[in-house]
Order: C-alpha cells, then sequence, then structure tokens
C-alpha cells in the first residue's frame, strides 16, 4: 500500500534522528537518508524541498514531543516541588527516548549552518527554563523553599543538572540509567534548596 505524505514525512523525521544518533548529526545528508528509507533523493526533496527544511521538520517534531511531555507533568502533581522534580525527569526521559537531542544541540548544524533551527531549540529551552523557574518560585512563596536562593540561579543549576547527566550519558555509552541518576542527583539539589525542617519530595 502506498504510504500517505503525512506517513513517509514522519518516516523520514524518524531516519534522520535515528542517523543522527548512529553517526551524528553533521554527518547526515539527504543521500543517507534516502537510502536508508529506499528511496531516491528526488522523492526525498518531494517532502523536504531542502536540507533545512528537513531539519526544521525534526526540530518541529522535537519541539512538539518536549513541549507534550513538560504540559503533562506540569498537570500531573498539585505540589509546586512535585511539579518540579516531574519536569526535570520527564525532560530525562525525552532525552532517553531521543538519544540524538544532546548530540543535536551540540552540531554544526544547529550552532553554525543554521540560524532557524538554532532560535527553535533556544526557544524550547528557555520554555523549559522558564517552567522550571516558576515552580521554584511557587514553591519557595509557599514556604517550601528556602528563599535566599534566587530562584533564576537555581533554575540554571537545574538546567545544567539536565544537560550535564545528558552528555555524561552521550559520552559514555550510556552506561548508566539516565532517569535513575537524574532522580539520584535531583533529591540532592532539592535537599540544598528546602527550607529547613522540610522532607524531600521524591522524584517522579
Amino acid at each position: 500500500m502506498r504510504k500517505t505524505a503525512a506517513i513517509r514525512k514522519a518516516e523520514i523525521v524518524s531516519v534522520v534522528l535515528m542517523l543522527a544518533d548512529r553517526i551524528g548529526p553533521d554527518r547526515v545528508t539527504t543521500n543517507s537518508v534516502a537510502n536508508t528509507i529506499g528511496i531516491t533523493q528526488g522523492a526525498l526533496f518531494r517532502h523536504f524541498p531542502s536540507k533545512s527544511a528537513l531539519w526544521m521538520a525534526v526540530a518541529e517534531h522535537i519541539s512538539s514531543q518536549l513541549g507534550d511531555a513538560w504540559v503533562n507533568a506540569a498537570s500531573s502533581c498539585d505540589d509546586p516541588r512535585d511539579r518540579l522534580s516531574a519536569l526535570i525527569i520527564a525532560q530525562l526521559v525525552q532525552i532517553s527516548t531521543m538519544p540524538a537531542l544532546p548530540m543535536l544541540l551540540f552540531s554544526r548544524e544547529l550552532n553554525v549552518e543554521n540560524a532557524e533551527l538554532r532560535a527553535v531549540f533556544q526557544e524550547r529551552l528557555a520554555t523549559f527554563s522558564e517552567m522550571l523557574q516558576h515552580e521554584i518560585k511557587s514553591a519557595q512563596e509557599a514556604g517550601v523553599f528556602r528563599q535566599d536562593v534566587r530562584a533564576a540561579d537555581f533554575t540554571i543549576l537545574l538546567t545544567s543538572l539536565v544537560q550535564g547527566l545528558a552528555i555524561r550519558w552521550s559520552l559514555g555509552a550510556r552506561n548508566f540509567p539516565l532517569q535513575a541518576e537524574g532522580e539520584r542527583l535531583l533529591g540532592v539539589y532539592l535537599d540544598l534548596l528546602n527550607e529547613k525542617g522540610s522532607k524531600t519530595c521524591a522524584a517522579h
């Protein structure tokens, strides 16, 4: 049965992510994508007229996946400390699901060659930081988190935790469970932020 344009586009995006994970984003070419799928470059260009358009479709897919995961995490708990934990763990789960993501963030394609792609990822990362900072401020206002630490500063520490874990996981051939390690270290970070006498929230 002939595949619809939408199904073929989704297949192409999936293959780009697979190849980016396997050989690195900067080595992905339209020829390698077409050959992996078993179509001609001409057929590929009927769906995506340029390599830049192909990467934008990948970025939009990643952006959608991340956004849905964050919304679900933030709506899964009533307590701001729980929501903060859920957001961090949701991000780590998404990285596990899309292991090419850490390499893509440091690729030449993103940082040098494709300004539109860079803008999409910068906007997504800014949104994630804003969501974390909102929950930290909410917990501070509720007297759960200490107030002598700026919410913006702790947001940077938490985003650095996620990024550092993702890089260590990628460079270490994924030789440790990313989510479990994230939950462990998140507990350490939250202990530092907890108001004296407040119990540490278990990460979800």
